[in-house]
């Protein structure tokens, strides 16, 4: 009998005692570092800048842009040392390598808030959140999902490699070294001693890494729970996504999900005049000096219907 939390069943392809060890013990033990920035000796004003210019630069360019608007939905193309630089910087933020994130992503929106949705909050405000992550799903395994969703990615020899090989954990490990080596190096360079380097070096970890990892977590994940929890809708979508103000603010525009899931393919997803899209601010930046083309607009036809002015 299948377990059922919220307004709907958890996807077929779970059951609660089908843990993801991995995926538990890596979440958990991320948090846990990330809350030794609560100590005075792990504290430093540039540290906490490093960690706020990084959640734009590996969340924003990384998760928003490239996951999930160029690779997932196709809205825009760049050249590929830049899409593969994108991509870099989001698997900097353990949030799975491309190919699985898109086609979970891809998968979420063939079956919107339907029982085999992996991540609806209609299954509990939890579940949406964070909890699909910590069980196991056999609808969204890597062979399941790679076939049915992914096979454009794969075909990429760089995204594949990540897939068969030890570089996705390599990089990830890769940019704790260089965030602590980095400031280390910095203090060194600043006339401080070995003992203050190690301290600068450990705070640009703490903060630059797993503190700004944990954020953009809990940021992109609160566009699968609250953005189809709570919010306005422009358009009658089949499903129960909305347009949230605080999701948009604190995602530089993944909040205006109605919108989203009305044209999922356009690379813009603030519609209406004030629906402020930063993340498509950055891509119009990119097209105009070369570094992005084939940018995809929403539908004349729905602004049309809708009686919306999509200007740029």
């Amino acid at each position: 009998m299948q377990k059922t939390i919220g307004r709907l069943p958890l996807p077929d392809g779970t059951a609660l005692r089908k843990i993801d060890w991995v995926a538990v013990l890596t979440i958990s033990s991320y948090h846990l570092v990330a809350l030794l920035a609560c100590l005075p000796w792990f504290f430093s004003w540039a540290s906490v800048w490093v960690m706020v210019v990084g959640v734009f630069v590996f969340g924003y360019l990384g998760i928003n842009l490239c996951y999930h608007r160029l690779l997932t939905h196709k809205g825009l193309v760049c050249p590929k040392w830049l899409e593969h630089t994108f991509a870099v910087l989001a698997v900097c933020c353990a949030q799975d390598t491309p190919a699985r994130w898109v086609g979970i992503h891809r998968w979420h929106h063939v079956k919107s808030d339907e029982s085999e949705d992996p991540h609806t909050p209609l299954a509990g405000p939890f579940w949406g959140h964070m909890g699909w992550i910590f069980i196991q799903n056999e609808q969204v395994d890597r062979y399941a999902i790679y076939t049915r969703f992914a096979k454009d990615i794969l075909r990429d020899p760089f995204y594949k490699k990540l897939e068969t090989t030890a570089r996705y954990p390599m990089i990830i490990v890769g940019s704790w070294l260089l965030f602590f080596l980095a400031g280390v190096v910095i203090e060194l360079l600043l006339g401080g001693s070995l003992g203050q380097a190690i301290q600068f070096g450990a705070s640009l970890l703490i903060w630059g890494v797993f503190v700004r990892t944990v954020v953009v977590w809990h940021v992109t994940w609160s566009v699968n729970s609250l953005a189809h929890l709570y919010g306005y809708r422009n358009y009658n979508t089949p499903d129960d996504s909305r347009n949230n103000w605080f999701v948009a603010l604190v995602t530089l525009g993944e909040g205006w999900h109605n919108n989203h899931h009305a044209d999922a393919r356009s690379a813009r997803h603030g519609h209406r005049w004030f629906e402020i899209d930063l993340t498509f601010s950055v891509i119009q930046l990119l097209e105009r000096v070369g570094l992005a083309s084939e940018v995809v607009r929403p539908s004349k036809r729905l602004m049309d219907d809708k009686k919306i002015d999509t200007s740029d």
